[in-house]
């Protein structure tokens, strides 16, 4: 379903989303408003948005947005495919300023994200792969395949929410052993792991299904896994907030299969 001419179309409109975003990031006029489930939202959640609802209807599939309506179970059982975007990803990192934000595409089938496309729009960085098309990383020099990282002898490398270091991950990672950990916002923790920096991400802590769904398709697109319970984590559920899950290069969890989430958390 995703032709090259599609994911070139994809990629430009996650950075045309990006340069929105980044009109309003220069003018340090956010718009902070709560919503009502006390996430912050800003004029930049709100122009991306209509940025990316052009996918509505896109090659005749329905859209899934955090900014945009969300429909009930009882409609959304039926798709058999989606898009399903997050405008704005890491809002808190927006309004902090610390530029570790994204926009995020994907594109779900069977319940599977089977292609996503993650720009950094501070970096320019843009981060595209998922099934049957192996992930990259394109930047100012070009596009370059990306994969996660090989086994090792040396320290683990996590990757761990500014936002969410609760108790369950602490000790998650404390039960890695030899270990150095970097804090990252946003799905930029799931291009950590897929382009090698990092080894392993574990999350317990909410999240939602637009937020994880294109850093998924580009870790597995990279030879990663994204797993709860043993198994790939699963889209279009009734409920679209995710159980805790672990983000990994394979060779982590072969030698260390006590460690997958679910039965040590």
């Amino acid at each position: 379903m995703i032709t090259p001419d599609l994911r070139d179309q994809l990629t430009s409109l996650a950075e045309e989303a990006g340069d929105a975003i980044m009109r309003v990031y220069r003018s340090q006029d956010f718009d902070v408003v709560t919503k009502s489930d006390d996430s912050p939202l800003t004029r930049a959640d709100t122009v991306s948005q209509r940025v990316l609802a052009v996918l509505d209807g896109d090659l005749g599939l329905p859209l899934l947005s955090e900014e945009g309506r969300i429909p009930s179970y009882q409609e959304r059982k039926a798709w058999s495919a989606h898009w399903l975007v997050d405008p704005l990803d890491g809002t808190k990192e927006f309004i902090h300023r610390n530029g570790e934000f994204t926009v995020n595409i994907a594109l779900i089938q069977d319940h599977r994200p089977v292609f996503g496309v993650v720009h950094v729009p501070v970096t320019g960085v843009t981060y595209v792969g998922g099934k049957d098309h192996p992930s990259v990383r394109i930047d100012g020099k070009g596009e370059q395949p990306i994969h996660v990282s090989s086994p090792h002898d040396g320290p683990i490398h996590v990757v761990a929410s500014h936002s969410h270091m609760d108790p369950a991950t602490v000790a998650y990672i404390d039960a890695l052993g030899s270990h150095a950990t970097v804090a990252a916002g946003s799905s930029l923790k799931f291009c950590l792991v897929a382009e090698g920096s990092a080894d392993v991400y574990p999350r317990f802590g909410p999240t939602m299904e637009w937020d994880t769904a294109a850093g998924q398709a580009v870790v597995e697109g990279a030879g990663g896994l994204v797993l709860s319970d043993g198994r790939p984590l699963q889209y279009n559920r009734e409920d679209l907030l995710n159980p805790p899950f672990l983000v990994a290069a394979p060779w982590l969890l072969e030698r260390h299969p006590e460690r997958m989430v679910g039965s040590a958390a």
